[in-house]
């Protein structure tokens, strides 16, 4: 695999403005995506996978959201220093999105083939009937069922998963670059979920990076080169992915695999990880995990815990992350 930056996030933090207060969203976050690679983006709700995601283009709403800082790469080029006219050259083409919630970005007003046609003419020198017939491929791809009537439906009148598929299938159609994905399956039946995953690995084969964001261990296990972990705001733990599930260095990300079902036949209940993911608006000084961490000491309340390299591209932001490393741990 290359080892060429597509995607370089450097010292990312957003901010949301309320009539009472602020509230950072993601705090000095930085990440990169290689040439072909497959990172997942996980964490529990609220920790700021989707802002991190959203702020790669420029798409936070603002207000009240604000990028307070940070640089994003992307071969070479800082996004955050481009104009609306040139951002709209590089979304679709070179960097798709699949959102979370399909409806927010399928137009109400327009068939589904229009739509599809559309983005294909937009970015691409192709002629009308030919754009046609490529849609109708890709919606048969993403197993949409009687793809040529669907062409002519609105988003209304399909399933939210059929509308994730269309979401899925424009995406992929212009072979960008960088896919990020936002909980891409979330709305679709396993066995659809198992043909688009084997979609996006197609697209991965082909050196198309992609950014993967979701809460599923099992879909990291399945789909990634290369972890990233978040709890509110910050990166706690980055890692490959046999790394992370074999040699987990942070509490956190310890305790997200210790609540996957193990399927060993006995009825424990799963394991939680204690405590309530904090408020934005009251995290807890120093270490946000401290309040929920089993290990936690003086420290971690008065200082925030640096990103601390354990080797082989390892990193975790724990004050005692060189002993976790190295304790024993076998995940499900």
């Amino acid at each position: 695999m290359m080892t060429a930056n597509v995607l370089d996030v450097r010292n990312l933090s957003v901010s949301f403005h309320t009539d009472d207060s602020v509230f950072k969203a993601v705090d000095n976050v930085s990440l990169q995506v290689n040439k072909g690679e497959i990172v997942g983006l996980v964490g529990e709700s609220g920790c700021g996978k989707s802002v991190t995601s959203l702020s790669i283009l420029k798409l936070v709403p603002s207000p009240p959201g604000k990028i307070d800082a940070g640089q994003v790469f992307f071969k070479g080029r800082n996004l955050l220093d481009l104009d609306a006219g040139q951002l709209r050259r590089i979304r679709g083409k070179s960097i798709s999105m699949i959102f979370q919630e399909p409806l927010s970005a399928l137009s109400p007003l327009q068939r589904i083939g229009q739509q599809l046609v559309e983005a294909l003419r937009l970015h691409s020198d192709i002629t009308h009937k030919a754009a046609w017939a490529l849609a109708e491929q890709w919606l048969e791809k993403v197993k949409i069922p009687a793809a040529k009537e669907r062409m002519f439906a609105y988003p209304f009148q399909l399933s939210g998963g059929m509308q994730q598929r269309v979401m899925i299938a424009m995406a992929m159609m212009l072979d960008p670059d960088l896919i990020i994905a936002d909980e891409p399956t979330t709305a679709l039946d396993v066995t659809i979920q198992a043909r688009i995953f084997s979609l996006i690995k197609e697209m991965h084969l082909e050196k198309t990076s992609i950014l993967l964001i979701t809460h599923d261990m099992g879909v990291i296990w399945e789909m990634c080169d290369r972890v990233v972990v978040m709890y509110a705001s910050r990166i706690a733990e980055e890692a490959s992915r046999d790394e992370i599930f074999v040699k987990p260095a942070h509490p956190y990300t310890r305790g997200l695999l210790n609540s996957i079902p193990k399927l060993t036949g006995e009825r424990d209940r799963l394991q939680a990880i204690p405590g309530q993911v904090p408020s934005p608006f009251n995290y807890p000084s120093g270490c946000h995990f401290r309040d929920r961490c089993p290990h936690a000491f003086d420290k971690c309340a008065a200082e925030n815990p640096p990103l601390k390299d354990l080797g082989n591209g390892h990193r975790a932001a724990c004050w005692i992350a060189d002993k976790l490393i190295h304790k024993k741990y076998v995940s499900g």
